[in-house]
């Protein structure tokens, strides 16, 4: 029997009606597709990418996200758009998401692709444009239907992308509701809409990914952005130059709205002056304490952990004016000078601008190891590194002593996050395993968004040896 004291509240009630029925309009379009074949998901993949890779379309959803939102720049975002689409779309080609996607004979085993169902994607207000297609094409490939959950400041640039995918579904007859966004978002309504669906995608701040995770809802989520990128001491100056323009590239495209983006550079004492001198040399500002005591300042007015919105994804000119200093016209990012770690150095945390703070290592690679893991021990655990060096030795030996998902070698940052000249799944959720709260450390990517039925037939016996099992225990210790 229900009560006045049971019964939920009136506005509880509506939006659970509410998004009840954007959640029935999923599933009534995933029903419609559930015997779509491998080519029909693909023409559709394809139809949804072409919506929004298209120069026009790509240039105005660039422009209402900087416009709308305030962050990053135009130009990178077109860019951004472009090669995070057609990257999702060329990894996803030839990829089976139907049917029988995998025989091994021998072991008598298949396995079958199945639709997840309705998949709940969290997007931040830093990538309205991008990130909603491209976890929107996850989710497509495999049958799955998709509602989008924008960030209210940032809700007209993802229902732009909305409704642009929306167009390409009903241009090659499928239904249009396989693609929503959530009208009129808010907190409550995502919440809801996280506990309706069959999966969530969240992407966006510590706050965001949690909430996901204690949804009930089984979810994939990222772990907190602070690369750090290491450039050892056996460059020789080519390899320097290299990594000062990667180092410069990353930082400041669209004004690091990427997670990837470098945060911290640890760079070996041998190096330091040049790689110092050859950062300013493109575009860096170097603060002195002053400045860079003011910097701080501006950026955690409150003393907490998390940025001010003033400086986010803003260019470095309107970073050093809030801080009570000017830059040069040339000078794209600011560089600061740190040596400590932890609450008490925020510079040492995730900046979400074009501020970068220099740390100096010296001895070996093992040093430089613990100082990224003493860096990201703060915020970002398990997200990325990178280092710049001529020595697998030194690669093998950072990959092994930190705790990153990704270590990228002699490489823009960015490329993180899949590249043209990497083998790293093409995304914008990256995942950062157990040390970022997270349930897989890999690029999240299409492969994510299918159920696998295993068919297990007989074979003829293996017999399992004890004797190659324990013989080498047994001689050791006995039976």
């Amino acid at each position: 029997m229900t009560t006045s004291a049971t019964r939920p509240p009136a506005a509880d009630t509506d939006v659970r009606s509410e998004v009840g029925a954007i959640v029935d309009r999923a599933r009534a379009a995933m029903g419609a597709i559930q015997h779509y074949t491998q080519e029909q998901v693909d023409a559709l993949v394809t139809a949804v990418a072409w919506s929004v890779a298209r120069p026009d379309h790509a240039e105005t959803l660039a422009r209402m996200a900087v416009d709308e939102g305030g962050f990053g720049n135009y130009a990178d975002k077109v860019v951004k758009i472009n090669k995070r689409v057609v990257g999702v779309l060329g990894d996803m080609t030839g990829v089976a998401t139907v049917g029988v996607v995998e025989s091994d004979p021998e072991r008598g085993l298949q396995k079958i692709a199945k639709p997840v169902g309705v998949v709940a994607a969290l997007i931040p207000t830093t990538g309205p444009d991008a990130t909603p297609p491209v976890k929107t094409l996850f989710a497509l490939k495999g049958r799955n239907a998709i509602v989008v959950a924008p960030h209210p400041r940032t809700r007209r640039s993802t229902e732009a992308v909305v409704e642009y995918m929306r167009q390409a579904c009903a241009q090659v007859g499928a239904p249009a509701d396989l693609v929503q966004s959530m009208p009129e978002p808010s907190l409550p309504k995502t919440q809801e809409l996280m506990r309706q669906a069959d999966l969530v995608v969240a992407t966006g701040g510590a706050g965001m990914v949690r909430a996901a995770y204690s949804s009930g809802t089984p979810a994939y989520g990222v772990g907190v952005g602070n690369s750090v990128h290491v450039v050892d001491d056996t460059l020789d100056e080519a390899g320097l130059a290299d990594a000062v323009t990667s180092i410069a590239t990353a930082k400041t495209f669209d004004y690091a709205t990427s997670c990837l983006a470098d945060n911290a550079i640890v760079a070996h004492e041998s190096v330091y002056d040049r790689l110092l001198a050859g950062l300013c040399d493109a575009g860096g500002f170097r603060c002195d304490d002053e400045q860079k005591a003011a910097l701080r300042e501006a950026m955690w007015p409150d003393g907490g952990e998390i940025p001010s919105i003033e400086v986010v994804a803003k260019p470095a000119s309107e970073i050093a004016a809030l801080a009570g200093f000017t830059v040069g016209e040339r000078d794209t990012f600011l560089i600061v000078e740190e040596s400590g770690t932890g609450p008490d150095h925020p510079f040492s945390g995730e900046k979400l601008s074009v501020v970068l703070a220099l740390y100096r290592y010296s001895g070996g690679i093992d040093n430089a190891a613990k100082l990224v893991n003493d860096i990201t021990a703060y915020q970002g655990l398990g997200h990325t590194c990178g280092i710049h060096t001529s020595s697998d030795a030194n690669v093998g030996a950072l990959a092994a002593s930190t705790k990153t998902a990704r270590v990228l070698v002699n490489q823009n940052l960015n490329e993180g996050a899949g590249s043209a000249r990497n083998g790293l799944p093409f995304t914008l959720s990256l995942s950062c395993g157990t040390w970022g709260g997270n349930i897989t450390t890999e690029n999240v990517n299409a492969r994510h968004f299918v159920n696998l039925t295993w068919v297990s037939r007989p074979i003829e016996p293996r017999p399992i040896s004890e004797e190659l099992l324990f013989g080498a225990h047994w001689a050791r210790y006995g039976r």
